[in-house]
């Protein structure tokens, strides 16, 4: 496995990079066990530096106790661990039964958060999360966590300029943080690409998180235009959320959300499904593998960050960035029409 350059940063990174929400108790509680034997795994199977992806939204900072908590404990050199913060949410007491920022979503919390995106506020986000992590482990990358979510809020034409500015205000914090050699690199991660690439016109950025955009299913000839340019500009591409929450590997959510195959609008959801996994039978691929391995085919990107909760999965989310597809099963995807003919980077 070999570790590549991450854009600007300095830093060379394996071709996984551990998503860490279910270390925050995502959608249910994660024994704590299972947690360390999760870091364990990534340790054991991925060469140094491993690299894990976190937020202080992640389990209103669980996720970055149970990071820390786990590195001390298996004795990992910090060195050997790359942390990658999203900065925006701030851990505040859990006042009621659950916590009020992500209704729902999250498990047995012990405390609540709070969005805070400006100058100061990303700051106190980053001070936190280094207390959250503890000593010696301290994040080498930074960002503003969901930016896409925080312009989308509904508001005044003055309310969102305000909101824009915030998250100006608040990059100018981590760039002054890169700076001070406080960290090796500053970056942006969304849902949606247009609010990376409108945002990356007035911001350098030394890398990016792309989330439920360049997948096997969805690669639009402007996103791909757009890592083009990213690549051309020396800026890091980390490739996330390429099963589209699940979907594509069999789930019932598509980007999170419940699709129902009687539904006339997911019906084309469903039939493309159907064919993709009949190639992979008849190829003998696994679809997750297939996912993973065309979301690496651009130039520029250099990792795919996964998420498991299980910690016996780990070994098989690595075995996913080593699988090899043959270019048979590439250009049978393309005459069935289930990625775009014209795509330049697989079969």
């Amino acid at each position: 496995m070999n570790h590549n350059p991450l854009g600007k940063t300095g830093l060379e990174v394996p071709p996984i990079v551990f998503g860490t929400s279910c270390l925050g108790n995502l959608y249910k509680a994660m024994a704590p066990e299972d947690k360390l034997q999760s870091i364990s795994e990534l340790v054991q199977h991925v060469p140094t530096p491993v690299m894990l992806d976190s937020a202080g939204k992640y389990g209103a900072g669980m996720a970055l106790e149970v990071i820390g908590n786990g590195l001390r404990e298996l004795s990992i050199d910090p060195e050997s661990a790359i942390i990658s913060n999203k900065l925006g949410w701030y851990q505040v007491p859990l006042r009621g039964a659950e916590p009020t920022f992500e209704p729902g979503a999250w498990a047995d919390l012990t405390h609540d958060a709070e969005q805070r995106i400006s100058y100061d506020g990303i700051l106190a986000c980053w001070e936190q999360g280094n207390q959250l992590l503890g000593e010696p482990y301290r994040p080498q990358l930074v960002s503003v966590h969901d930016p896409d979510e925080y312009l989308a809020r509904p508001g005044s034409s003055a309310q969102k300029q305000q909101r824009r500015q915030d998250i100006r205000d608040a990059y100018r914090a981590l760039f002054e943080l890169k700076e001070a050699g406080e960290v090796r690199g500053v970056g942006i991660g969304s849902k949606d690409w247009t609010v990376i690439r409108d945002l990356a016109a007035e911001i350098e950025f030394d890398w990016v998180m792309l989330a439920c955009s360049l997948t096997i299913m969805h690669h639009p000839p402007e996103l791909l235009d757009f890592v083009a340019e990213l690549f051309d500009r020396d800026i890091g591409i980390i490739n996330s959320a390429v099963f589209h929450a699940g979907f594509l590997t069999g789930g019932a959510f598509f980007d999170y959300r419940k699709v129902d195959p009687g539904d006339a609008e997911d019906q084309p959801l469903f039939a493309w499904r159907d064919t993709f996994f009949t190639l992979c039978r008849q190829f003998e691929i696994r679809p997750a593998a297939a996912c993973v391995q065309f979301a690496l085919t651009p130039p520029g990107v250099i990792s795919i960050a996964l998420n498991t909760g299980k910690p016996e999965r780990v070994k098989e989310n690595v075995e996913l960035v080593q699988t090899t597809i043959p270019t048979e099963f590439w250009r049978a995807m393309k005459d069935g029409g289930l990625i775009a003919e014209d795509y330049p980077y697989a079969g």
